[in-house]
């Protein structure tokens, strides 16, 4: 039995929910998303997705053709008709129907998309070992460009990162920025731990502004582990006594291995498990 796919204004089958060739997301990746976790039936912290979603909408122009309670309840029914108990969400926000040319506001119509289904991105064994990671070509998208905070559906930048990280062998790739800092991985956010400190980059190196990252910092502050936002390097990374990624599929994952550099005794550490143990708990509290 296929899903039911939210589009445009309700529910329909999973092989009935197609877009248009003219669509701009289709054409240019003109448009927004959100990844959005279900945990026990529950949207994790969907209130939180759908700001972003509107922030990442409101800096491109893009208008959003429904309402944020009305987004909300259209996720909620999403979930419920496909009957998620642990699951994902894709909920795309494309600029609509255009035509060949660049200009976005021949556009009258924004479309909503909204996907649930199963999700496990990461086999369970590796968050027992831990990650492999490397440093990759690609430098994060300038943020004089699209700003990096903006979710857009435009993801060629993480995709050739992910590419060049995957051709050499690893499970991620991490992305520095144009001054040579560490931005993020190619769809997670970065954090080391060194002598009991917690870092992670700050946003404004060209970091999305990750939920679960938000989540992750404010556990390991009620757990008394400081937490730092700083520019890393390279070099920082190397040296890290642990090293691990958090993302809305990924959760929290440790790596143990950078640049063919063992991360501290190879294992993941034991921040990175109390973390991870914590985080599992709170999601599905």
């Amino acid at each position: 039995m296929g899903l039911k796919i939210w589009l445009g204004n309700g529910l329909v089958d999973q092989e009935d929910a197609k877009i248009s060739v003219f669509d701009r997301s289709f054409l240019y990746g003109d448009g927004v998303f959100e990844g959005i976790r279900v945990y026990g039936g529950k949207i994790f912290k969907h209130r939180d997705h759908l700001i972003r979603l509107y922030e990442s909408a409101k800096v491109i122009c893009l208008p959003v053709p429904m309402e944020r309670d009305e987004m909300a309840a259209a996720v909620e029914q999403t979930v419920a008709a496909n009957d998620i108990d642990d699951g994902y969400i894709r909920l795309i926000i494309s600029r609509g129907i255009g035509d060949l040319g660049l200009d976005p506001f021949v556009c009258k119509d924004g479309k909503v998309i909204i996907i649930a289904d199963s999700i496990q991105l990461y086999p369970e064994a590796l968050y027992e070992k831990g990650m492999k990671i490397v440093s990759v070509p690609s430098v994060r998208n300038h943020p004089l460009s699209c700003p990096p905070q903006v979710k857009s559906m435009n993801y060629l930048n993480n995709i050739m990162a992910k590419i060049e990280a995957t051709q050499a062998g690893a499970g991620e790739g991490i992305m520095y920025n144009h001054l040579g800092y560490v931005a993020e991985a190619t769809g997670d956010n970065v954090f080391i731990v060194k002598n009991g400190v917690i870092y992670t980059p700050p946003v404004q190196a060209g970091s999305l502004d990750g939920i679960t990252r938000r989540v992750v910092m404010q556990l390991a502050e009620k757990e008394k582990i400081k937490v730092v936002e700083k520019n890393l390097t390279r070099f920082d990374l190397y040296v890290a006594d642990e090293l691990f990624l958090t993302g809305t599929a990924a959760e929290v994952i440790g790596c143990v291995e950078m640049d063919g550099r063992v991360v501290g005794d190879g294992a993941p550490g034991s921040v990175t498990k109390q973390l991870r143990k914590l985080f599992f708990e709170y999601a599905r509290s």
